[in-house]
């Protein structure tokens, strides 16, 4: 059987975009051995196996090839900019080693692939994990929002929408640094009740999430990234059949632009209050974009295409 070494990295959002990479590879018929940067001390001794590649998330699998001296055929996805910190500490010292050959380097978002001439794959879910579990009616929140409240922007956004949605429960998740950051952050007593009252705590597992996210009827998004992309949110929100509300974003288009978009807080407001009271026109969107998910963003299937794009030799740099 064939082999691969996955990394999970430090990143909660990249442990979890992985996690689908890596359960897509075992659909495909690989054997996979993982390397837990949190939680395993040594990766030397994983080394004593014959691996068909090693895989990672932005810059952590690229930074172990190359420390250790490995001659493995190497594939990265990236969800965050190459060219900033949020992809990991060696987004410059590393960056180089990104046109060797054999290794492989794909980027989720469309018009940053075509400016850095990288492969273009949108996120994908794992969608025997992703999918509709309850009924709607029987979910505990009508609005949420999934992690952190780090810029103004986001957290106005939140308290904000609380204060004038007070018939809608609300729910978010995130690590407890950034829950902690978010009550510093509040301006009165007010909003530092909103913090303490909607926090759900902190989700590191494929499973877990997907349950809370079938435990609301909408998550709203704000992507913090990329040119024209949806971060991983998005697609685990829709493989649920939950509704999304997103920032304006031209990769909507992957969904034939059925997912309901946002211009500014006024527009936001307006449409969780119509999604809220009209059950049917919810329905037509989640509905079809849980069909699209399933049928060109799930894990199986754009794993494979991956090692198409690899076998085909797609890759032409130019840095």
């Amino acid at each position: 059987m064939k082999k691969i070494l996955g990394i999970l990295p430090h990143s909660i959002g990249g442990r979890l975009t992985t996690s689908s990479i890596l359960d897509g590879f075992k659909m495909n018929g690989y054997e996979v051995v993982v390397f837990d940067e949190l939680k395993n001390s040594n990766f030397a001794d994983f080394l004593n196996k014959d691996y068909s590649y090693i895989l990672g998330y932005d810059f952590s699998p690229i930074k172990l090839k190359v420390d250790y001296g490995l001659n493995i055929p190497l594939i990265a996805y990236f969800s965050d900019e190459i060219n900033l910190k949020t992809a990991g500490d060696g987004f410059i010292e590393y960056r180089k080693y990104l046109k060797d050959k054999n290794n492989y380097v794909f980027y989720w978002d469309r018009e940053l692939s075509k400016k850095e001439n990288f492969v273009y794959m949108p996120h994908f879910v794992n969608c025997e994990i992703y999918k509709e579990m309850k009924l709607i009616a029987d979910t505990e929140y009508d609005v949420s929002f999934m992690g952190r409240l780090d810029t103004n922007l986001r957290l106005k956004t939140f308290l904000e929408l609380n204060k004038q949605l007070k018939n809608l429960k609300f729910s978010w998740h995130a690590i407890e640094k950034h829950y902690i950051d978010a009550l510093s952050r509040c301006q009165s007593k007010e909003e530092k009740e909103i913090i303490k009252k909607t926090y759900c705590g902190f989700i590191d597992n494929e499973t877990d999430m997907a349950k809370a996210i079938n435990n609301t009827k909408i998550v709203y998004n704000i992507n913090a990234q990329g040119l024209s992309s949806l971060n991983y949110r998005t697609f685990q929100v829709l493989a649920c059949k939950r509704l999304l509300i997103s920032d304006k974003r031209e990769e909507l288009d992957l969904f034939n632009n059925f997912v309901p978009c946002y211009s500014d807080f006024d527009d936001l407001i307006k449409k969780i209050r119509f999604y809220s009271d009209n059950f049917s026109e919810y329905e037509k969107v989640t509905k079809k974009c849980a069909e699209i998910i399933k049928l060109k963003h799930n894990s199986k299937d754009c794993t494979k295409k991956m090692l198409e794009m690899i076998k085909d030799k797609f890759y032409l740099f130019d840095f």
